[in-house]
């Protein structure tokens, strides 16, 4: 019972973590120890099912894991539905402290990725640059506006829960990308459930999919994924940023105004550019149990670095 609930906080932590755009569950997944098992339960999903079909219940459900998945979609379920509203209402109204705790919380991350790496070439080092540069790239983006028909929000879901078991890389961001990020969060909001059982859909076939192919890359060549990783984590700390200047701003889909192009400042920069106090000891202060937050993961989960092959 410990350990399920263990379980079931991680699966919020990765619900509230999804809900942030810049911010990946995949980044706790990996944190709090269970990014591998997550990886290979969710790609035996299709052979689980195959022996449903042929009425092996039982077998199905230990071939899927589907205890483990099932406490922890009710962990990331209960966060979204729970944390939608006040993750609105935090990042609308007190942005650098809440930008400040999940900076300190990817910072320390790519530490234990990095950690896990056990030998570095030149190859890895062009992975990690191709990670850093990626994301950053992401990040950067201009927004596009999908349509919200169902194909469309079929298509969405199945790209962002890519990202979403990515570390380093938000599905929510690339909602934000792809202007339906606010559509989106309404919809939870409000219990539309057609629009969510569409976007849901395509969730699960992207998931099932992009799973297997992720596993693979982890077990053939896990040291030059790891570096990969490692860069998307580094890369999207630009998107985390606490202190921004908007220069531009859109109307989405919802018909709400969201910034559209966002500049990086200092926080005395900050200051001067927006009258308002950059709250530099709070944003510290955050950063700094971001941080500790991941420790005490890594701790509780009592992991230790884990070994794979890897090719060079």
């Amino acid at each position: 019972m410990k350990n399920y609930l263990l379980l079931y906080a991680k699966g919020i932590a990765m619900g509230a973590a999804d809900v942030v755009p810049g911010v990946s569950g995949g980044t706790v997944a990996f944190i709090g120890g269970i990014y591998d098992e997550l990886l290979r339960s969710i790609a035996s999903v299709p052979a689980g099912l195959a022996l449903l079909l042929r009425g092996r219940i039982v077998a199905a459900w230990q071939a899927a894991n589907a205890t483990f998945l099932l406490v922890l979609l009710l962990g990331i379920l209960t966060s979204v539905l729970s944390l939608a509203q006040l993750i609105t209402y935090l990042l609308a109204e007190h942005p650098i402290p809440v930008w400040s705790f999940f900076f300190g919380l990817i910072l320390v991350s790519s530490h234990l990725v990095v950690r896990e790496i056990q030998r570095w070439n030149w190859t890895r080092l062009v992975s990690f640059g191709f990670g850093v540069g990626f994301a950053y790239w992401i990040t950067v983006a201009s927004p596009l506006q999908w349509g919200n028909d169902p194909l469309s929000l079929f298509l969405a879901g199945a790209i962002a829960i890519c990202a979403m078991i990515l570390p380093g890389i938000s599905g929510s961001f690339l909602l934000v990308l792809m202007g339906l990020y606010s559509f989106i969060l309404s919809a939870v909001k409000a219990l539309d459930l057609l629009v969510l059982g569409v976007f849901a859909s395509g969730c699960l076939v992207g998931i099932v999919s992009f799973a297997g192919v992720l596993r693979w890359l982890l077990a053939r060549w896990r040291d030059l994924s790891l570096a990969f990783l490692t860069g998307l984590m580094l890369g999207s700390l630009n998107k985390v940023w606490p202190w921004k200047e908007t220069l531009s701003w859109q109307v989405d889909s919802a018909g709400q105004s969201v910034p559209l192009l966002q500049a990086n400042l200092w926080p005395a920069r900050f200051a001067e550019v927006s009258g308002q106090d950059p709250q530099l000891l709070m944003a510290l202060g955050l950063a700094l149990a971001g941080v500790i937050l991941v420790l005490g993961l890594e701790w509780l989960a009592g992991r230790s670095p884990q070994s794979a092959g890897d090719n060079p």
